[in-house]
Parts: C-alpha cells; sequence; structure tokens
C-alpha cells in the first residue's frame, strides 16, 4: 500500500513532468510564431519592393526618370527631380523596413543578405548617392549610418554591375 507520502511525491513527479511538458510546448509555439512573422515581415517587405518595380516597369515615364536619375540627377529637370526623390524614398522606405526586421530577428540572415546586398548594388550609382547626400528628409540614425557605411565601403560586385550595364546598353542599342 501507498502511504500519503508517497502519493504527495508523486504528485509533485506528475506535476513537474506536466509543467516541462508545458514549457516545451509554449518554446515549440514561440518559434513557430517567430517563423511566422519572419514570413509575414518578408512578404511585407516583398510587397513594397514589388509594387514599386511594378511602377517602375509599367509606367514608363517614371521609368525613363529612374533610369536617367541614378546615372547622373543633373540629367533631370527640376519635376523629374522630385519624382525621382519620391521613387527613392518608396525604395529606401522598404530597405529601412528590411534592415529593422533583420535588427530584431525578424528575418532571416540570408534573406537580409540579399537585400543589403541589393541596397549596395544601388548605392554604388552615383545618382543615388548624390541623392542621398541630398534628401530633404533623413531616414532614422541607425539605418543612415548602415547606408553610410555602405556608401563607404563599397561592397558591390563592380563586375557584375559592369556586366549589367553593358547587357542594357545592348539592348538599348539594339531597341
Amino acid at each position: 500500500m501507498i502511504d500519503l507520502q508517497s502519493l504527495a511525491n508523486l504528485g509533485e513527479v506528475i506535476g513537474a513532468v506536466a509543467v516541462v511538458a508545458s514549457l516545451l510546448y509554449l518554446a515549440v509555439q514561440v518559434r513557430q510564431g517567430t517563423k511566422a512573422q519572419q514570413t509575414e515581415n518578408y512578404a511585407r517587405a516583398l510587397d513594397r519592393i514589388s509594387a514599386m518595380q511594378s511602377r517602375l516597369s509599367q509606367d514608363s515615364e517614371i521609368s525613363s526618370i529612374f533610369a536617367r536619375g541614378v546615372q547622373d540627377t543633373s540629367k533631370l529637370t527640376a519635376f523629374e527631380r522630385i519624382r525621382f526623390t519620391w521613387a527613392l524614398y518608396e525604395m529606401f522606405d522598404a530597405f529601412e523596413f528590411m534592415f529593422y526586421t533583420y535588427s530584431n530577428d525578424e528575418i532571416p540572415e540570408e534573406v537580409w543578405a540579399r537585400w543589403s546586398r541589393t541596397l549596395a548594388y544601388w548605392l554604388s550609382y552615383r545618382g543615388i548617392t548624390t541623392w542621398w547626400d541630398v534628401r530633404p528628409v533623413h531616414f532614422s540614425e541607425s539605418f543612415s549610418a548602415f547606408v553610410e557605411n555602405i556608401i563607404r565601403d563599397n561592397p558591390t560586385d563592380l563586375a557584375a554591375t559592369e556586366r549589367w550595364q553593358e547587357f542594357v546598353a545592348s539592348k538599348a542599342a539594339k531597341n
């Protein structure tokens, strides 16, 4: 026969196992929630970038302004420079969102690595850095410091950038 003390000890063991099981279940739920949040944040960032890319691919006027502006903003009229500025704010807002979600571990390292390389690519254009230096409204301090480091260190694959520019120039010449 089991005495009262043994039953109490058994109850404590069962309670401890239940607490551990509950904590493990909670940890799994938190992990799944974190992954779902990462996916949601990445989807939101892609939606922002995709909307801009769609506008650039479908609106020949803004596409022309953007293409000329990234090369040299002095080739744009005052009105075109304003439109160029709005397009760049839209683009950099999306990059800033991704920067913050990455900084808070809300998008995976691999995803952020891709987009930080994309940001570095765009910052390799003189028109973009000219705009960055004179933009009327600044971004957050931490994102601005990140961008300044990219501009200073220039981690862009310059050979890949040159190949792309040659591709675009050769296609434009044929059309």
